[in-house]
């Protein structure tokens, strides 16, 4: 096969995850066809034989290449939908502490692993997302997914649920090997909670599927080797009914509070979802900004698409009313003066407000603060600890001095 100059086989070998022998080869033939049906229209088929000429100049390129790489995937992989996805940061407002420790949790270990190597540090195998619903969880994941170009896939938990016995462990077991072969890969558990329910807990579950589901989880979390670049992230909206064995060191062992936008993040939220939309100069999206106190993202990404609506059908209805003045005049066709350019006007903001309303009530956010901070209480003492210069004792306070002082009398091993 001839090649242009401009092929990048170490970018294609990168692109290609899960890709076997046969899946390659069929990607070479895909790009060969793309460039000969370039060629069709100078090659005459009647002929038995092309011309020298046009067979000198035909040559695959890189675009070739990369158009046949959006038409084929591993042969591994058809069953599950694996996909790269298009979210950028970009996409995301605000969040910034999340996105940066995100970084430096996932895409660290995917672009600089000779770092971790050197410091002799494995990487962490997975995240819980939780907070309350329509604050950008599966946004966020489907972020670091495309900023790590690795393959993202998406498992909502009760899909793993079936009646049969038996079949929802095995279902795990086949989603875990479809991110082994497509690694590197972020695999993403929504709604966690369905399926990862504290043992024991659940009354109605006679014969333990729930039990059985997440012992599946677990090994599975335990037997990803570190060699397989597999991320895991899950997300919640019930952290309270986890079950603990699950967020241990080890495996979700990063867990990352989604709250509420601040008004700062609204600010943002507003920009990104109107990237891409004619907004006129008298929309104030500061001022909204600072009016949705108390809204998710969903909500005002509602507010967004609500006063694009209301936009869109005072174009259509201008348009309309244009169409009938031309008919019953037509001389005056040229003497019809343009409206100005369409764009999200202050009035459609205005209409859109009067019906925002927030998905989340102050009660539940004080749920997800409280177990927040109940959280950090558990897993950090707060001491300050630091090694004498002197080589004596270290200072700082025994975070056990309280509890050991008045555990003398239980104390078995006295």
């Amino acid at each position: 096969m001839k090649l242009a100059e401009d092929v990048d086989l170490e970018r294609i070998a990168k692109d290609t995850h899960g890709y076997v022998g046969a899946d390659l080869a069929a990607l070479c033939t895909e790009a060969a066809l793309q460039c000969i049906r370039e060629k069709m229209d100078v090659i005459d088929l009647e002929d038995e034989s092309i011309d020298a000429e046009i067979l000198n100049s035909m040559a695959v390129s890189n675009e070739h290449f990369q158009t046949a790489l959006g038409t084929s995937n591993p042969s591994a992989l058809r069953e599950t939908v694996v996909e790269v996805p298009n979210v950028s940061w970009e996409d995301i407002g605000g969040l910034e502490n999340v996105k940066r420790e995100l970084q430096e949790t996932v895409q660290y270990p995917v672009e600089h692993p000779e770092k971790f190597e050197k410091f002799g540090m494995s990487p962490s195998k997975g995240v819980l997302f939780y907070g309350p619903p329509g604050c950008g969880k599966t946004l966020l994941a489907k972020a670091i997914a495309n900023e790590c170009q690795a393959n993202f896939i998406s498992v909502k938990g009760p899909e793993l649920l079936t009646m049969w016995f038996g079949e929802s462990e095995a279902n795990v077991r086949e989603i875990f090997d479809k991110a082994r072969q497509s690694a590197p890969c972020v695999l993403f558990f929504d709604e966690l909670d369905s399926i990862a329910t504290q043992r024991g807990s659940s009354v109605g579950d006679a014969g333990g599927a729930a039990d059985r589901v997440l012992n599946q989880l677990l090994t599975e979390m335990d037997g990803m080797s570190a060699k397989k670049t597999v991320f895991i992230i899950g997300a919640t909206n019930r952290p309270d009914i986890i079950d603990p064995a699950l967020l241990r060191p080890g495996r979700l062992d990063q867990l990352i509070y989604i709250p509420l936008p601040d008004e700062d993040s609204r600010h943002q939220i507003f920009k990104a979802c109107l990237r891409k939309s004619p907004v006129s100069k008298d929309v104030d999206l500061r001022a909204l900004a600072k009016y949705t106190q108390g809204f998710s993202g969903a909500d005002i990404t509602e507010i967004c698409q609500r006063a694009c609506k209301y936009a869109i059908r005072e174009n259509i209805e201008k348009d309309i009313e244009r169409e009938r003045r031309r008919r019953d005049n037509p001389e005056a066709m040229e003497e019809d003066v343009e409206d100005d350019v369409a764009e999200i006007k202050a009035a459609h903001f205005e209409e859109s407000m009067k019906y925002a309303r927030r998905s989340v009530s102050d009660a539940d956010i004080r749920k997800y603060q409280a177990f927040a901070q109940t959280l950090q209480q558990s897993r950090g003492f707060g001491t300050e600890f630091r090694f004498s210069e002197a080589g004596g004792a270290a200072t700082g306070s025994d975070p056990f001095a309280a509890s050991a002082g008045g555990a003398d009398d239980d104390d078995l091993y006295n």
